[in-house]
């Protein structure tokens, strides 16, 4: 069966902006064509379909840190700051962050010095 190509990109265009799709992958589930046709000719590549998956990703971002904002949940508001904060923030926030200090003063350490490969494990 033979396939409008303007149609079925104009029907691509028409899913995004409803259903507020996000992937080329969900563009071809709307589409009555095959995913091989899909990128046979090449819509994948089209910046208008490209343009308008992204507008979509935005407005959901925006949304979801505007809502994390006004959120009472410590665990949305740390994410939050996580996406915003400086790289100074970030590590004055992190949990994992060891400053670490070598205090070693001896630098011609030998391990055998301390143990003999020749002990038995039982000396040791």
């Amino acid at each position: 069966m033979a396939y409008d190509k303007q149609k079925i990109f104009d029907q691509a265009k028409e899913m995004i902006v409803k259903h507020k799709l996000f992937f080329i992958d969900d563009i071809i589930a709307f589409l009555p064509i095959a995913k091989s046709t899909f990128y046979e000719w090449k819509m994948e590549q089209s910046d208008e379909l490209k343009g308008l998956l992204e507008t979509n990703r935005v407005e959901l971002k925006v949304s979801m840190r505007s809502k994390w904002y006004k959120s009472n949940a410590p665990a949305l508001q740390m994410a939050l700051m996580k996406l915003i904060a400086t790289p100074e923030e970030l590590r004055k926030l992190s949990m994992q962050f060891v400053e670490s200090e070598n205090t070693n003063k001896n630098t011609n350490f030998n391990v055998k010095e301390l143990v003999s490969f020749d002990t038995p494990e039982s000396e040791v």
